[in-house]
Parts: structure tokens; C-alpha cells; sequence
């Protein structure tokens, strides 16, 4: 089927309380890889491109491999720009033809913040297309975002907000890491339950990627809709690749090594499609 915007995605994901799984996404096996999880266990998915991503290869690259596994595909599936860094980037993915688009004005003073979502939701509304934002800084560094020690979301300031730039979804920082976590992360569960109490949109959850089963699953119940993944599938793509290029190392066709990067990637997004617990809800 063709790429989808999440809006639906979320509607049902909130009335039968569950989350998307949103994996970033950096090459042909990584999208073959997520693509096939989601068939195979009947979930909804969200492809992403992260600001860095689409510098090493450019938007219309990853658009045609995003569709390319959606119209093979009886799921529905989004694309989905991930910390989009200025409202120029967010139109290029616009044009490009992504079906949800962040933009990430939380390094920025709060009205700052506010008029640039604002702006992104006004372009982006003729459309129809989804909407993300940051308030609160979620920590950690993962390609360019560096969000340091974070700072978290305030109940109050988020209701503001979204009330003030129409966004469709929130991503708050409850203690969460870009990255790799250093030691065990503490979430504020209850802060996370005041924001959702706060706001009429789905929230979102970045720096899933070495959170516990419990810990997401306790999110989810908080009312997160979208979990994001990406240093897990980095890691599990490079181990495949390492693991075949040591077992065979006079290998010089890449498909053969690249292949079981996919496979390792695809058994990490279904075990990340069961947590979040989307299986069997593809509409």
C-alpha cells in the first residue's frame, strides 16, 4: 500500500493502548529489514531518517526506498523525518514526499520553539501531513543531537504549547538518552503521566533503544504512541556484518555480508514491534 501519515496510526494505537515502533533507517537492508518484521507480524511501522542521514544520502534516495517496501507491503507504513533541525530541512522532506516530519526547536528558547513549530504545522497542514515536536531536552548524543544532561518536560509548558502550535505529537524528556545509556536509566513515570494528563496528543518516547521491556511497556500505559529506535539497529546491522565477514574473510560480495546485518536487524525490530505491542494491529 502507499506511505501513510501517522495520524490514523496514533488513533488506533490510543484507543487500544499500544505504541508504534518508529526504527531509523540508514540503508536498502535496514528498510528491507523493519519492512519485513512489520509484514510478517501484521504491525503498522514507522521508517525514519535522521537530519544526518539524509546529508550521507539525500531525501529522495531514502523516499523511494521507504515506498518501494510500502507498496510491496500490506501494513501501513510512514516516513518519518526524525529531529529535523530547521524549518528548510522540514520542506525538503515535505517535498520529497515523507509522510510526517519533526522538527526539533528544543535547543531553543521556548517562543522560539513555539514559532517554529508553528510555522512547520502551517506548511505542512495543506497536506495533511503529521506533525512532531520536542519540548524538554531528551539527553545523550546520537549523530549531530547532543542534548547534554537534558532537561525535562514540564506538564504546564507542554499543554501550552501544543495548544499554541497545533503539532500532532509530542516528544517529552523523562529521562531518556540519545545513544548509549550509561548505566540504568531513571524515568519519571509521574511526570510522564501529569504531561499526558496535560495534552490531547500522542506523546513520544526517544532513546528507546536499551530501555527494559518493563520500562517501555510502563510508558505505553502513560500514553506513549511512539517509541524510537535506532543505536540498537546500528549496532545489530554492524554485528552481522563483523560476524560474517569473520566467519568468511575472503567474502567480497556485499550481499552476502550485508545480508546478515538485515537479518540481525529484522529479529531486533520484531522483538521491538512485540514490546510495543503493535503485532496483529495493522489496519
Amino acid at each position: 500500500m502507499p506511505l501513510v501519515t501517522t495520524e490514523q496510526m496514533f488513533k488506533d494505537a490510543e484507543k487500544r493502548g499500544y505504541a508504534i515502533a518508529a526504527f531509523n533507517v540508514e540503508n536498502l537492508e535496514m528498510v528491507q529489514a523493519v519492512v519485513e518484521a512489520a509484514e510478517e507480524l501484521k504491525s503498522p511501522v514507522i521508517l525514519q531518517t535522521s537530519a544526518k542521514t539524509v546529508q550521507y544520502a539525500n531525501f529522495a534516495y531514502f523516499h523511494a526506498l521507504a515506498k518501494a517496501g510500502a507498496d510491496g507491503a500490506t501494513v501501513p507504513i510512514a516516513l518519518h523525518l526524525d529531529h529535523g533541525n530547521s524549518y528548510e530541512l522540514a520542506m525538503q522532506a515535505l517535498r520529497a514526499g515523507y509522510t510526517s516530519i519533526m522538527i526539533d526547536g528544543s535547543h531553543e528558547a521556548f517562543e522560539d520553539n513555539i514559532s517554529l513549530s508553528q510555522r512547520v504545522v502551517d506548511a505542512c497542514a495543506p497536506s495533511g501531513i503529521s506533525v512532531e515536536a520536542e519540548l524538554g531536552k531528551v539527553g545523550g548524543k546520537e549523530d549531530d543531537i547532543d542534548g547534554g544532561d537534558g532537561g525535562l518536560t514540564e506538564s504546564l509548558e507542554a499543554k501550552e504549547f501544543v495548544e499554541r502550535t497545533k503539532v500532532t505529537s509530542l516528544a517529552v524528556a523523562i529521562g531518556t538518552s540519545h545513544g548509549v545509556y550509561k548505566g540504568v536509566p531513571k524515568l519519571d513515570l509521574e511526570r510522564l503521566s501529569e504531561i499526558s494528563e496535560a495534552v490531547n496528543i500522542p506523546l513520544v518516547l526517544h532513546g528507546g533503544s536499551g530501555l527494559s521491556e518493563e520500562s517501555i511497556q510502563a510508558c505505553i500505559k502513560r500514553g506513549i504512541r511512539k517509541v524510537n529506535y535506532a543505536t540498537e539497529l546500528r549496532i545489530a546491522f554492524t554485528e552481522g556484518v563483523k560476524q560474517a565477514l569473520s566467519e568468511t574473510p575472503d567474502i567480497i560480495d556485499p550481499k552476502k555480508f550485508t545480508s546478515v546485518g538485515r537479518e540481525k536487524v529484522k529479529q531486533m525490530a520484531m522483538d521491538k514491534l512485540k514490546i510495543c505491542g503493535s503485532v496483529g494491529k495493522a489496519n
